[in-house]
């Protein structure tokens, strides 16, 4: 999974300093900029988290954070936002996963589960998987082991754009230079994002892994595939290459991508834990 690595709970302020090959624009909308609420996620679960370094091999998303499962954390942000149907894309140990969601989940939101049998591969495909729950509307895609504030969902849930734009979640202050070697990475030009990966050179923002896609992320993900390229990035450079994904920036708003067991006790440094 592409991701932030080391400790990723950063706070705000503005700094940060590939050529695409430019794909035909998305067929002309003439209608005005979507007013709907996004009221739907696909929540990607599937992963074995490698680097998370468990003693019992479990799957991360159930590690607790703050006395309750990451995956738990992830599910309640989303639905303070504004979240009402949830899609988890599971994989490995996914009974457990799925079981964790259905005893947790927030009151008042609906749960649908896809499967992933390639969990194996990178975060592209377990999209993919979510591709039959979407149903040709706009959703949020998020990270199961990440967790955010609120109201930068919120802000991209409500947010007016046309139909075919995607939007991401960006943080734009100074990183240490062993976080900006880990993280995915962003280039803009005002809004619109021109340029992902993990090996820019020259990025303005990183990737918060919150997103709200159109449903033509899913064939721009086939794209990537059919290029060797099984990330959600490739897919987010597909749709970048067309113009059709811009950028939010969080403020000073905190998340933190949780890798590592370090990850997860910066987390819960970060989210108020009382000291020992």
């Amino acid at each position: 999974m592409e991701q932030v690595e080391t400790s990723r709970v950063l706070r705000a302020s503005k700094h940060m300093t590939g050529t695409l090959e430019r794909r035909a624009e998305a067929p002309a909308d003439t209608r005005a900029a979507v007013t709907r609420n996004v009221s739907r996620a696909v929540i990607l679960a599937a992963g074995n988290g490698d680097r998370f370094h468990n003693p019992t091999h479990d799957s991360k998303l159930l590690e607790p954070l703050l006395g309750k499962p990451i995956l738990l954390r992830t599910l309640e942000a989303a639905h303070d936002a504004g979240v009402r149907a949830a899609t988890i894309v599971v994989g490995y140990q996914a009974e457990r996963v799925r079981q964790t969601a259905e005893r947790g989940a927030p009151a008042g939101m609906h749960l649908t589960f896809a499967d992933n049998p390639e969990w194996r591969l990178e975060n592209g495909v377990s999209a993919l998987a979510a591709r039959a729950s979407v149903a040709g509307d706009r959703f949020a895609l998020l990270m199961g082991d990440h967790v955010f504030e609120p109201p930068v969902l919120q802000r991209m849930l409500r947010a007016a754009v046309e139909p075919y734009i995607s939007l991401l979640a960006v943080d734009a202050r100074p990183v240490t230079a062993a976080q900006a070697d880990e993280a995915t990475k962003v280039r803009r030009d005002g809004s619109r994002i021109v340029a992902i990966g993990k090996d820019l050179i020259e990025y303005d923002a990183l990737d918060t892994g919150v997103f709200v896609f159109s449903p033509v992320l899913f064939d721009a993900l086939e794209q990537a595939r059919a290029l060797g390229d099984t990330t959600l990035s490739g897919g987010v450079r597909q749709l970048a290459a067309r113009g059709l994904m811009h950028a939010m920036e969080i403020g000073d708003a905190t998340w933190c991508d949780i890798d590592t067991l370090s990850d997860l006790a910066a987390a819960e440094s970060a989210l108020g834990a009382p000291s020992a």
